[in-house]
């Protein structure tokens, strides 16, 4: 018998030993024989994947004590309870961090001391003390396992420098002890940023499939933040009643106000973010776990390394940062094996507004922000294969066939168009420019914007400039990415995403053949259909809708108001489906206040009511949805406060919200016909001529949107935040 079969049978017999299992996963067995042998390894699995066996059998194998790095407490409290589920000593696995008192360390250093510990879990920012090095260095430690390495490069750079200083205290520690990297989400960009901190070689690198082929992908379009929480508690009461769940949002305030819906509509929800104290963080995680409330409504804060199973759902109400989140994220779902959908609401401007944290970060994070940002604009409005779109994004091929309509894409497709010289005018524009530009300028160069680059450069002047005037820019952002998934073209990443073309390509200007594609979404054009397959909400009347629209443009017309003052599009939509036929029925549509119902409402409704006798229609029974009442405590704290003229950054602090959050949230107030006078706040911040601009820019504009307000009055020098404070007066002012 062979030393290496030798070898295999005793890693089998171990795992059989430690775990109780008789087969391994995938390359779990490669992985461990290469630990074994003392060889650094880099390990990219997706969730569910089995990498913690990669490392905790290694370390029950090896003799002395293997040092794991982990960037949560809670987590390296779920792994250590974990591993000691499985052995009879409890002294088999610890943590140090500082949540120990110094009796409970000095209790663990000596476990390790005895030999009695196998695995210890730190947080990189432990392995800076000095009297923890100096411990480690006269310790037999048998490796190094860096897990969710991935926040070598996600979080190094900002809030946690000491990710990107762990080789260094390795080195301090023993130089000769063998690295294993472990992560569930990585980019070729981050792999590379991994092996370089580490210093580690490419030669064990073991990449497992990213595809989970029991998750459904869906994007739905977010229209305001009512209705999008009623979509989302419709489909919890629909499809998922009683079982396990995460609602994944960007703020601390969006969580809790969700988990309060969930709550009063009967579904057993809890926030989750980093506001709350660790205490209360670690009963409602151990909740979940013990499905004493079904639904988690979280922050990024929640989440990494969480094992349970059975989660049957990971909805977004907010988009998140980047791909990678948004894979890892979704990664909760279905980690048994069974089906798992993940549902993620997009609107644009969410987009718009994260960009908008990114303004005093340095030059290169702000662009690698923003690449990031838009490959999730560039996934939620793709209508090609979603997951083939992700599986791209992480270095693998896929068949679009392959994918079984577990999304909604191939589920509902749309119709193709044959795009060949299209195609071939992109790769040409890219070669034209040298191959030296984002994929942003090539498509000002290709569609023929007269920019402040192109003109400075003489792009202008060149000879395939507007080539592609004729399209607009979501009919190319398609064959952008088309050309990237079928690999004529690729971004390069050692230089923040410059686009460049394959050696395919250029083949393919040579010998060019037909291609098909199906054009991305448009979601402000709203051309995006939803099939709800259980229930789901009735279908928008169109021919009702054109009838409010002609009602609300006279009615406009007589009060002299923009027509999105009287009722907004989202508003009109919901009486196009509800028909609501009474000003109590008004009240329940999205957008309508009691004060806007009598202000405006009577005519809407007579006009339904008469709609729905004439057309002998039978109106939809009502989808219940009891409400939190509008005047929570916060909201009436923050209008006291501006009846009593408190700066706003003063009620923002005292509230714990950014100034940003703070405006939203009077964006809601004002929408929910609430008056609120702040003219002692914007005659003390805002300049006369600024303040008439903005409110003659709203008195004629068709809708409301800060960021097409921007657009218009960006060269009057008005910025993005005085437009926010005065679409508030004007909308208090003449909406209400």
């Amino acid at each position: 018998m062979s030393a290496i079969a030798t070898e295999h049978d005793i890693i089998t017999e171990s795992l059989q030993k430690y775990f109780g299992f008789d087969a391994f996963k995938g390359d779990q067995r490669a992985i461990i024989q290469c630990l074994l042998e003392g060889k650094d390894t880099f390990v990219i699995m997706p969730t569910g994947g089995g990498k913690s066996l990669c490392y905790q059998l290694p370390a029950l194998m090896l003799p002395g004590t293997a040092i794991i790095i982990s960037p949560l407490i809670a987590l390296m409290k779920n792994q250590v309870d974990s591993i000691r589920g499985y052995s009879e000593e409890d002294e088999v696995a610890h943590f140090l961090n500082s949540s120990l008192t110094k009796a409970q360390m000095k209790k663990v250093k000596q476990d390790i001391t005895d030999g009695r510990t196998k695995l210890l879990f730190v947080a990189p920012e432990t392995l800076t003390k000095e009297e923890n090095i100096e411990f480690f260095q006269n310790s037999n430690i048998s490796f190094v396992a860096v897990d969710e390495a991935h926040c070598i490069s996600e979080w190094g750079h900002d809030f946690r420098p000491e990710y990107r200083r762990i080789r260094l205290m390795l080195d301090a520690i023993a130089r000769d002890v063998p690295i294993m990297a472990l992560t569930a989400t990585a980019t070729p960009k981050v792999q590379q940023d991994i092996l370089k901190n580490l210093d580690m070689t490419a030669d064990a690198t073991y990449i497992s499939s990213f595809n989970r082929d029991n998750l459904f992908y869906e994007i739905r379009p977010k229209i305001k933040k009512d209705q999008t929480i009623k979509s989302i508690i419709q489909v919890i009461k629909e499809e998922f009643r009683n079982e396990s769940g995460i609602v994944y949002v960007q703020n601390r305030k969006t969580a809790e106000d969700i988990a309060e819906m969930l709550l009063v509509n009967d579904i057993k929800a809890a926030p989750y973010h980093a506001g709350l104290d660790p205490k209360t963080r670690a009963n409602t995680q151990d909740a979940f776990l013990k499905e004493d409330i079904d639904v988690i409504c979280a922050t990024i804060a929640f989440g990494m390394g969480i094992d349970k199973p059975d989660v049957r759902f990971v909805i977004h109400y907010d988009m998140p940062k980047s791909i990678e989140n948004y894979y890892q994220e979704t990664g909760r779902a279905g980690r048994d094996g069974l089906a798992g959908k993940c549902i993620a609401f997009y609107n644009y401007a969410d987009i718009l507004r994260l960009e908008k944290f990114l303004r005093d970060k340095p030059v290169a994070e702000r662009e690698m922000g923003a690449q990031l940002m838009q490959e999730v604009v560039a996934y939620a409005e793709t209508a090609s294969c979603r997951r083939r779109f992700l599986l791209h994004y992480f270095g693998e091929e896929f068949e679009e066939s392959r994918c079984q309509k577990m999304c909604d894409n191939c589920k509902n497709p749309k119709e193709r168009v044959e795009v060949q010289q299209e195609i071939i005018h992109v790769i040409q524009c890219i070669l034209d420019l040298n191959e030296n530009y984002l994929m942003k300028t090539v498509m000002e160069y290709l569609m023929g914007r007269e920019t402040k680059e192109m003109k400075d450069f003489g792009f202008s002047e060149m000879e395939l400039f507007g080539v592609g005037d004729d399209r607009d820019e979501n009919f190319w952002s398609s064959i952008f990415r088309h050309a990237m998934i079928n690999n004529l073209l690729y971004k390069e990443i050692e230089q923040f995403g410059l686009l460049k073309v394959s050696d395919a390509g250029r083949e393919y200007i040579k010998k060019p053949y037909p291609i098909q594609i199906t054009i991305n979404h448009d979601f402000e054009d709203g051309d995006y259909d939803i099939d709800d397959e259980k229930g789901g909400t009735a279908v928008l009347d169109e021919p009702l809708m054109a009838i409010l629209k002609d009602l609300r443009k006279s009615i406009a017309k007589k009060h002299d108001l923009p027509p999105y003052i009287i009722f907004q599009d989202p508003s009109l939509e919901d009486m196009a489906t509800q028909y609501p036929v009474s000003l109590d029925d008004l009240t329940k549509i999205v957008g309508v206040s009691q004060g806007k119902a009598l202000k405006y409402g009577q005519p809407f409704a007579d006009a339904i009511k008469k709609y729905c006798e004439e057309n002998e229609i039978e109106r939809p029974m009502d989808i219940t949805i009891k409400t939190v009442a509008n005047k929570s405590k916060t909201k009436v704290a923050i209008i006291q406060s501006i009846d009593r003229k408190i700066p706003l950054e003063d009620i923002a602090r005292s509230t714990d919200m950014s100034l940003i959050e703070l405006l939203e949230e009077l964006y809601g107030i004002v929408q929910s016909g609430t008056k609120i006078k702040l003219d002692y706040y914007l005659n003390k911040v805002i300049d006369e001529y600024v303040r008439e601009t903005v409110i003659e820019y709203f008195k004629e504009a068709e809708t409301d949107s800060v960021d097409e307000a921007f657009k218009e009055l960006k060269d009057d020098e008005i910025t993005w935040e005085e437009i926010q404070l005065m679409r508030l007066k004007f909308l208090s002012d003449f909406a209400n």
